[in-house]
């Protein structure tokens, strides 16, 4: 099982690393036509954008760790384990609770997005947004397991993740 999961954890890092570059070569093709050739491409900030918007959902759903993403934490560091753990379970309970109420009208939004388009691309706006419906999936599940783990006594491991290094 955990080797299928380094596999998949790997294969989420190539997607990153893909819209990166994505990202990353149509902002050079956007500076070289605007200051080389003197003739600017309009469609070249429209996928900066959507790839931005895809590195990031994606990122924060499939590649970061738990201890990897912002928080504040200078009360949960300066408590003792068995208050951490209720810590934890609190905030994981908020997240799991907030992001599962908000998931149907979500998709109903992304949903109803199949009629817009991109101003330039016209690439339908449920397609741009559909990253949004994949991430508030995955943070459900996520979440749904942390607090499972963190409720169930195997909370070791979940509480040692989120330690400073």
């Amino acid at each position: 099982m955990q080797t299928a999961i380094k596999w998949l954890r790997a294969r989420a890092d190539n997607v990153a690393v893909g819209l990166l570059a994505a990202m990353f070569l149509s902002f050079v093709l956007q500076i070289f036509t605007r200051y080389v050739l003197q003739h600017p491409l309009a469609w070249t900030v429209e996928a900066c954008v959507t790839f931005w918007i895809w590195i990031v959902f994606w990122g924060c759903a499939f590649v970061l760790d738990e201890s990897e993403h912002v928080k504040f934490d200078i009360l949960y560091l300066a408590a003792g384990v068995r208050l951490r753990r209720v810590f934890a379970l609190v905030s994981a309970v908020a997240v799991l609770v907030s992001m599962a109420a908000a998931l149907p009208r979500t998709i109903d939004y992304l949903l109803f997005l199949k009629i817009k388009k991109s101003a330039i691309l016209e690439i339908p706006l449920d397609l741009v947004f559909s990253i949004y419906g994949v991430f508030a999936v995955a943070i459900v599940i996520r979440y749904a397991l942390r607090v499972w783990h963190l409720s169930h006594g195997s909370a070791a491991h979940a509480l040692a993740r989120i330690e400073v290094k």
